[in-house]
């Protein structure tokens, strides 16, 4: 039984708590699922994390603090992450953030309810993710990273490099509506360019190898690759092929020319991550996921690696450099 004078001492010492700590004890610790397309030891994956964590903190929020992050990492396998995506639905998080659209699909199938933000989702409209980008509707918004027609930019950049240009191969997932939709954007400008392209399918290692190697034996060729996760799971394997039989080669993303790519045009990946902290703060104080624009990329880059083209031989324009965004050297 506790004694007065205990009762007494305990009542004040409460009384005298901070009202930070207060405050912080009726906070309701709220939860985010963060399902990745990628492996968790991939650099990228660490960049877009941060990315997103920095975005979380300038708004208040701190894992550990007042809120738990739940991490499920896709790996760019599809069984995977439809079970990583049961396993995020179960605990019941307040919001998911799904990276790239392998990830949406699979969420989508097990839960309507729980509000979901992607990042680095080309074309959500084709793809059946939602209805427009004004209004989404449902418990789905998000971020895109590509508009089809800077597809065509890429055989242009190749070209211009490349004055001489006559074949190029085109990287792309066949199973992935982006990717075709891309290669049928490339393909739209071939001939205006007198390009003829060949598509290469990047879903198998061997394949990759087999298929540049092959291709590689006439002159006058290039190659560009095009967004999916499983281009980018190898993009190391891509980058070395590249090298190794002497093609050019564009790339969409920055952290390709910056891991040894010739030249990279696309949006900045991580202002997208960014945002989407943003998105998820909007909805973890009540607004609803519909309600809120799907957003595409307002800046693209262009990266050139002058070590690369060096190695290849290559004198890269002066109007090129010019309008580059960054230039390694």
């Amino acid at each position: 039984m506790m004694r007065r004078r205990e009762f007494i001492t305990l009542l004040g010492g409460a009384a005298g708590w901070p009202l930070a700590a207060q405050a912080q004890q009726r906070e309701r610790m709220r939860r985010i699922g963060l399902l990745m397309n990628l492996a968790a030891d991939d650099p990228e994956s660490m960049a877009r994390i941060g990315a997103f964590l920095h975005g979380l903190h300038q708004l208040g929020w701190v894992d550990g603090r007042n809120v738990v992050i739940h991490y499920r990492w896709g790996a760019g396998d599809s069984e995977r992450i439809r079970k990583s995506a049961q396993e995020l639905v179960a605990l019941a998080p307040d919001v998911i953030l799904a990276v790239g659209a392998i990830t949406v699909s699979p969420l989508q199938q097990v839960s309507r309810a729980v509000p979901i933000v992607f990042a680095n989702v080309t074309d959500p409209v084709g793809a059946g993710v939602v209805p427009n980008l004004a209004r989404p509707g449902g418990n789905i918004t998000g971020f895109t990273n590509f508009e089809y027609g800077i597809s065509g930019k890429w055989l242009e950049l190749l070209k211009e490099l490349v004055p001489n240009l006559r074949r190029a191969a085109v990287l792309r997932d066949p199973t992935i509506i982006a990717s075709i939709s891309q290669f049928a954007s490339i393909q739209s400008i071939a001939p205006s360019l007198s390009v003829e392209l060949s598509p290469i399918d990047t879903r198998e290692a061997g394949d990759i190898e087999r298929s540049v190697a092959g291709f590689a034996r006439e002159a006058n060729s290039g190659l560009i690759v095009v967004t999916g996760t499983s281009a980018i799971m190898r993009r190391e394997l891509i980058i070395s092929v590249a090298a190794r039989y002497r093609l050019p080669a564009v790339y969409p993303f920055r952290y390709y020319a910056s891991t040894g790519g010739l030249i990279a045009y696309g949006p900045d990946v991580l202002d997208a991550y960014r945002h989407a902290a943003g998105y998820v703060d909007r909805i973890l104080k009540g607004e609803k996921p519909g309600d809120l624009p799907v957003q595409n990329p307002t800046k693209y880059e262009l990266v050139i690696n002058l070590k690369t083209a060096k190695a290849l031989g290559l004198d890269v324009p002066e109007t090129l450099l010019a309008r580059a965004d960054e230039v390694i050297e």
